[in-house]
């Protein structure tokens, strides 16, 4: 699973390990587990529930810190960081979409995405002239001042995947973006969501329980028991995943 030595990814990991200790024991959640995702690659993890592929996107996500193993991104240690570097890199280097979107319900649609902007402290004119461009580039050239509650579960997803985007982070990182969404536009958004990333050439990881998503990805990385047990990587052997259908 690791790469080549002399190739630089956005995101790479080296024998990460997460663990719980427990009354029934230690619990490995992440056992051991080495990944690379390359400029402009969708990359979809996958697992049973248990498998430890949340628990992993939230070591990528520098949400939570891994009991041994590196993760660097842009080259730089998460794992080695303090929670206030660790906050910095989130805001500054890491784009989030989830399954609950998490907009802010009293802003509108262009409000939100700009949100990112001001929190690094980059919303001049240049950055908001962007966040209706990306707003429009998703389909909502029309929905940019409707509030989330005066948009489907789509456009709201599709506000979601602007404002991951909006700071150019090196990656970005995708929990279940379309559990809470019917099969036409979990579709619409997932394919969207791959585009931007290959268009743009962000190193993307989407968690899904739906393995019909993985149509629109580069690679698939199956989790079992918190090891990384299996790569797919052939448009064949995604293809029959995908045909596989949902996958608990």
């Amino acid at each position: 699973m690791n790469p080549p030595t002399n190739q630089s990814y956005p995101l790479e990991t080296r024998s990460v390990v997460k663990t719980y200790d427990t009354d029934f024991g230690i619990i490995h959640a992440v056992d051991d587990v080495s990944l690379h995702v390359a400029p402009g690659e969708f990359v979809a993890l996958v697992g049973p529930s248990g498998s430890g592929k949340t628990t992993m996107l939230s070591i990528l996500a520098a949400l939570l810190q891994p009991s041994s193993g590196r993760i660097l991104l842009d080259g730089i240690d998460l794992a080695s960081m303090g929670e206030k570097e660790r906050v910095r890199m989130r805001r500054e280097k890491i784009g989030f979409t989830f399954q609950a979107n998490n907009l802010v319900p009293y802003l509108n649609a262009v409000e939100n995405v700009e949100l990112m902007l001001r929190l690094n402290n980059k919303l001049d004119k240049t950055g908001k002239l962007r966040a209706r461009e990306l707003l429009a580039r998703l389909g909502l050239g029309e929905r940019l001042h409707n509030y989330p509650g005066q948009m489907s579960g789509g456009q709201q997803q599709r506000v979601a995947i602007a404002r991951a985007l909006i700071h150019n982070p090196s990656l970005v990182l995708a929990d279940e973006p379309t559990a809470s969404l019917d099969t036409e536009r979990a579709y619409q958004v997932v394919e969207t969501f791959a585009g931007l990333i290959h268009e743009q050439d962000r190193a993307g990881i989407m968690v899904t329980h739906d393995l019909r998503m993985v149509e629109f990805v580069d690679r698939v990385l199956l989790m079992r028991d918190g090891k990384l047990v299996q790569v797919f990587t052939t448009h064949e052997e995604i293809m029959r995943l995908a045909r596989g259908g949902p996958h608990d």
